[in-house]
């Protein structure tokens, strides 16, 4: 008997993981081709949450989407107002598993993004002002979002209508983000908000304690004391450093 569960198990493992490369939306494919760009080396994994508003959506090459994803333009399948452009990613982006992003006017996310899971953007919220319509009926106003190029956005972060995101901004995990975020900064909580931030020449400053500083080091140099190859004129892990001409 437990070998034909094992037998069962790995055939129902097998088919799982054929199901999931067979699904996955890529270019070429027929759901790829209704988007209005999904470049090259672009998948979205099997199976997505909802897709609706393709067309309207822009996707850069070698970005991956994880399952189980929503992404939304307009107000629904074939809305005749949904913007032509409504969700741009751009190039090299990772957006994590059950990510939501619905986009009304524009959601716009630069290259080299990287999502955790559950993150939710949206560009519009619901009205509330007429007491006599449920507010699920009352639509609000639109207010694009921008996510800089190189940004990383915890899991369970909320990106609300309205909102900016600089360059090579960490958000935290389950953190609330509203208004504009400069470049280069970390921000938690609910409401977001700027806690360490980059001073040229100096580090990375704590908003609360200006002498509590993490220095700036690059990925060369991390890389260098880990004893890692970056680049043909470096060591390989355990070979002797080239002597000095």
């Amino acid at each position: 008997m437990k070998r034909r569960h094992r037998l069962i198990a790995d055939a129902l493992h097998r088919a799982h993981r054929w199901v999931e490369r067979a699904g996955a939306i890529a270019p070429g494919t027929a759901l790829g081709e209704e988007f209005g760009t999904l470049a090259p080396g672009s998948c979205i994994a099997f199976p997505p949450m909802s897709l609706f508003g393709t067309r309207s959506m822009h996707i850069g090459s070698g970005t991956m989407i994880g399952r189980q994803c929503s992404l939304a333009v307009g107000y629904g399948p074939d809305d005749p107002g949904a913007p032509a452009r409504g969700l741009v990613i751009g190039e090299r982006c990772v957006i994590g598993a059950r990510a939501t992003i619905t986009a009304h006017e524009s959601v716009v996310i630069g290259d080299d993004v990287w999502f955790g899971q559950d993150v939710y953007i949206s560009d519009a919220n619901h009205g509330y002002q007429d007491p006599e319509t449920p507010i699920g009926l009352q639509f609000g106003q639109h207010d694009p979002v921008e996510i800089g190029s190189g940004s990383w956005i915890g899991r369970g972060a909320v990106i609300l209508p309205g909102t900016r995101i600089g360059r090579n901004v960490v958000v935290g995990a389950g953190s609330v983000v509203r208004g504009v975020v400069p470049d280069h900064t970390v921000v938690v909580g609910v409401p977001a908000r700027v806690v360490r931030r980059l001073e040229p020449g100096i580090g990375w400053v704590s908003s609360a304690r200006p002498t509590d500083v993490m220095p700036a080091v690059s990925t060369a140099e991390v890389a260098r004391a880990l004893g890692l190859f970056v680049s043909g004129d470096q060591p390989r892990l355990g070979e002797p450093e080239p002597a000095a001409s």
